[in-house]
């Protein structure tokens, strides 16, 4: 009759009668188990914190600087009044001779030829008495 603690998995190493074999097994597995769950959670947050750096890395050198340019483009192009010269997403150069509505101008591209145009068409607003930059000195 072969019994419990000349299990050749043993090695000979149970000492102990087998009722009080469960009780160190058990012991031993909830240390194991409660090390493993700690270990666990401490790996999936050194896992994770890379990623959240590199979000935040992303939103704050190009998402952040990005939309303050948009909001920055919207409120130059809502303020475009008469008088002032803009340069289309085209490329045209002309002077704002009327307002249509919130969203449309008319701009003077030549001596009497008028064009409307959206405002979300304008590129760039110069104001009166603005010169032209030359790419050349810069």
């Amino acid at each position: 009759m072969r019994r419990f603690f000349d299990d050749p998995l043993m090695n000979g190493a149970a000492s102990a009668p087998p009722e009080l074999l469960p009780v160190f097994i058990s012991e031993a597995y909830a240390q194991t188990a409660s090390a493993i769950s700690l270990g666990g959670i401490n790996d999936t947050v050194v896992q994770l914190v890379p990623i959240v750096a590199m979000i935040a890395i992303v939103y704050f050198v190009l998402w952040r600087p990005q939309q303050r340019r948009a909001k920055e483009q919207r409120a130059m192009i809502q303020a475009a009044k008469r008088g002032d010269t803009v340069v289309t997403s085209g490329g045209l150069i002309g002077k704002i001779s009327k307002s249509v509505d919130d969203n449309e101008v008319e701009l003077e591209i030549a001596p009497n030829v008028k064009v409307r145009l959206a405002r979300s068409g304008i590129a760039e607003v110069r104001v009166k008495g603005e010169p032209v930059k030359d790419a050349s000195k810069a």
